[in-house]
């Protein structure tokens, strides 16, 4: 799922408590954007969309810190982990000596640590296509790059606006997309629902969700009773493909024929069953757009 999963609850403090400690943190600890005292020089990330939006600004040489599975860009194999996204190790992240500290609300108190530490932080949104862009900015304000954000920001809107007029002009195939199954069977499907970051890049592609119902949750746990009944012109299953381009060239025609079984289904009748995946899909950040023209060119493959 994405970055880890998209529907995992929140632990830790209450709303309203999380919000008077990083609003204390942030006080205390972190100048005003507008008016930065120096820009940060060593700043860690706890994300690989955090990671690939400092990337994307032109802040690697700042990092000095990144997520147990920051695999983008390259550079990143080389730069100290500090834990997952979910579970970011504090002590890790105070032996680098950081200015600032980027992470994501979920990230299970790492804001009450890192206040005590007395470690500058601030908090991402995440999740959503309009998180993409407001995390951008955030993050571009703390480091002292607004303007670079802001470019940023407007480029990925560009091109994304690019992608979904070519999806305007062509076919809106109806799709169903899998993001979770038991490994080498097709029981226990998670699909791509409402309201979600996914489901937004499938339109901008020029596709209709078939999850996207009204009172379904983000990621509906569904069977294939449901996806007979609901009869997908597409079909994507981006489970159980492993992690290196050749590990994927094998799984995909393996995974395939799971769903081979099921000739009655139109996505498998037409051969627009597609068991592939990219690292771009599930890293909500500046990446976005090679995320939206990989599936609109799954959508238009015959």
């Amino acid at each position: 799922m994405v970055e880890g999963a998209m529907v995992i609850a929140r632990h830790g403090l209450t709303n309203r408590g999380r919000a008077v400690v990083v609003a204390l943190a942030l006080s205390v600890l972190v100048a005003p954007a507008a008016q930065p005292a120096s820009a940060p020089t060593r700043i860690v990330s706890t994300s690989p969309s955090i990671t690939e939006t400092l990337f994307a600004l032109g802040l690697g040489e700042r990092v000095v810190g990144v997520s147990t599975f920051c695999r983008f860009p390259p550079e990143v194999a080389k730069i100290p982990k500090v834990g997952t996204f979910l579970k970011p190790d504090a002590e890790r992240i105070a032996m680098l000596r950081p200015d600032l500290v980027v992470v994501h609300e979920v990230s299970e108190g790492i804001d009450r640590r890192l206040a005590a530490l007395r470690i500058p932080f601030i908090v991402v949104d995440r999740g959503t296509m309009g998180s993409v862009f407001s995390s951008i900015r955030q993050i571009a304000s703390a480091a002292g790059v607004a303007a670079r954000g802001d470019s940023l920001v407007a480029d990925i809107e560009g091109r994304l606006e690019t992608v979904r007029r070519a999806g305007v002009r062509s076919p809106h195939p109806r799709v169903l997309f899998i993001i979770g199954r038991r490994p080498g069977m097709l029981a226990d499907l998670v699909a791509v629902g409402p309201d979600t970051y996914l489901n937004e890049l499938i339109g901008i592609a020029g596709g209709t969700n078939v999850m996207a119902i009204a009172g379904q949750p983000e990621y509906p746990r569904i069977s294939m009773e449901t996806v007979l009944r609901l009869d997908p012109d597409v079909i994507v299953d981006t489970v159980d493909m492993g992690e290196t381009e050749a590990e994927r060239g094998a799984r995909g025609p393996v995974n395939e024929r799971l769903w081979s079984g099921y000739g009655t289904l139109t996505a498998v009748k037409t051969r627009r069953l597609h068991a592939a995946t990219t690292d771009a899909l599930v890293t909500p950040g500046p990446r976005v757009v090679e995320a939206a023209e990989w599936i609109a060119a799954l959508l238009r493959r015959p």
